[in-house]
Protein backbone atom coordinates (compact mmCIF):
# COMPACT_ATOMS: atom_id res chain seq x y z
CA UNK A 1 0.00 0.00 0.00
CA UNK A 2 1.14 3.34 -0.77
CA UNK A 3 -0.52 7.41 -0.08
CA UNK A 4 -1.42 8.69 -3.44
CA UNK A 5 -2.52 12.30 -3.74
CA UNK A 6 -6.21 12.74 -5.30
CA UNK A 7 -6.88 16.54 -5.46
CA UNK A 8 -7.18 19.36 -3.19
CA UNK A 9 -9.38 19.30 -0.23
CA UNK A 10 -10.74 22.71 -1.53
CA UNK A 11 -12.27 20.41 -4.21
CA UNK A 12 -14.16 18.61 -2.46
CA UNK A 13 -17.84 20.18 -1.64
CA UNK A 14 -20.04 18.29 1.21
CA UNK A 15 -21.90 15.57 0.13
CA UNK A 16 -20.57 15.99 -4.01
CA UNK A 17 -18.88 13.49 -5.38
CA UNK A 18 -15.58 13.88 -7.56
CA UNK A 19 -14.37 11.23 -9.71
CA UNK A 20 -10.59 10.69 -9.20
CA UNK A 21 -8.43 8.33 -11.90
CA UNK A 22 -5.27 6.97 -10.71
CA UNK A 23 -2.59 4.75 -11.60
CA UNK A 24 -5.46 2.65 -12.90
CA UNK A 25 -7.77 3.19 -10.01
CA UNK A 26 -11.21 4.82 -10.81
CA UNK A 27 -12.19 6.14 -7.27
CA UNK A 28 -15.41 8.34 -5.97
CA UNK A 29 -14.20 10.99 -3.10
CA UNK A 30 -16.82 12.34 -0.99
CA UNK A 31 -16.24 14.85 2.29
CA UNK A 32 -18.91 13.58 4.19
CA UNK A 33 -19.32 15.29 7.67
CA UNK A 34 -15.42 16.33 8.01
CA UNK A 35 -14.31 13.50 6.98
CA UNK A 36 -12.80 12.44 3.51
CA UNK A 37 -13.95 9.14 2.63
CA UNK A 38 -12.56 6.99 -1.23
CA UNK A 39 -13.81 4.09 -2.96
CA UNK A 40 -13.80 1.89 -6.22
CA UNK A 41 -16.02 4.39 -8.51
CA UNK A 42 -18.09 1.24 -9.93
CA UNK A 43 -21.40 0.11 -8.91
CA UNK A 44 -20.96 -3.98 -8.68
CA UNK A 45 -24.62 -3.88 -9.64
CA UNK A 46 -25.10 -2.23 -12.68
CA UNK A 47 -21.31 -0.53 -13.14
CA UNK A 48 -23.68 2.78 -12.03
CA UNK A 49 -20.83 5.95 -11.44
CA UNK A 50 -20.28 6.16 -7.81
CA UNK A 51 -19.38 9.57 -7.40
CA UNK A 52 -22.59 10.99 -9.34
CA UNK A 53 -24.21 9.37 -6.09
CA UNK A 54 -26.35 10.92 -3.63
CA UNK A 55 -25.26 10.98 0.01
CA UNK A 56 -28.13 9.36 2.38
CA UNK A 57 -27.27 8.90 6.12
CA UNK A 58 -24.08 7.45 6.56
CA UNK A 59 -24.31 5.84 2.42
CA UNK A 60 -23.09 7.09 -0.61
CA UNK A 61 -26.44 5.17 -2.55
CA UNK A 62 -25.40 4.78 -7.02
CA UNK A 63 -27.83 6.83 -9.32
CA UNK A 64 -28.43 3.93 -11.42
CA UNK A 65 -30.50 1.75 -9.10
CA UNK A 66 -30.38 3.15 -5.68
CA UNK A 67 -27.95 0.58 -3.93
CA UNK A 68 -26.58 2.19 -0.88
CA UNK A 69 -23.04 1.88 0.54
CA UNK A 70 -21.80 2.89 4.02
CA UNK A 71 -18.93 4.91 3.91
CA UNK A 72 -16.72 3.70 6.42
CA UNK A 73 -16.64 0.43 4.73
CA UNK A 74 -18.29 0.18 1.53
CA UNK A 75 -20.52 -2.75 2.71
CA UNK A 76 -24.27 -2.65 0.59
CA UNK A 77 -26.87 -1.23 3.68
CA UNK A 78 -29.78 -3.77 2.95
CA UNK A 79 -27.49 -6.87 2.19
CA UNK A 80 -24.55 -8.10 4.34
CA UNK A 81 -22.00 -9.41 2.19
CA UNK A 82 -21.73 -7.42 -0.48
CA UNK A 83 -19.52 -4.44 -0.61
CA UNK A 84 -17.65 -1.95 -2.92
CA UNK A 85 -14.12 -1.55 -1.96
CA UNK A 86 -12.60 1.51 0.12
CA UNK A 87 -9.67 2.96 0.87
CA UNK A 88 -8.08 4.52 4.27
CA UNK A 89 -7.50 8.71 3.40
CA UNK A 90 -5.74 11.19 5.14
CA UNK A 91 -5.12 15.23 4.78
CA UNK A 92 -1.32 16.46 3.66
CA UNK A 93 -0.88 19.69 5.04
CA UNK A 94 0.81 21.97 3.12
CA UNK A 95 2.14 25.18 3.84
CA UNK A 96 0.74 28.35 2.41
CA UNK A 97 -1.65 25.96 -0.10
CA UNK A 98 -4.59 23.57 0.64
CA UNK A 99 -4.16 20.43 2.26
CA UNK A 100 -4.01 17.35 -0.32
CA UNK A 101 -6.29 14.79 -0.12
CA UNK A 102 -4.87 11.52 -0.11
CA UNK A 103 -5.78 7.30 0.32
CA UNK A 104 -4.14 4.23 0.68
CA UNK A 105 -3.70 2.84 -2.45
CA UNK A 106 -2.43 -1.12 -3.34
CA UNK A 107 0.11 -0.21 -5.89
CA UNK A 108 2.65 -3.10 -6.58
Amino acid sequence: MAWASLCDLTELTEDQGKFVQIEGFELAVYLHGGNVYAFDNTCPHAGGPLWEGTIEGDCCVCPWHCWAFRLENGQLRDAPGVAITTYKTRLFEREGKPALVQADLPFP
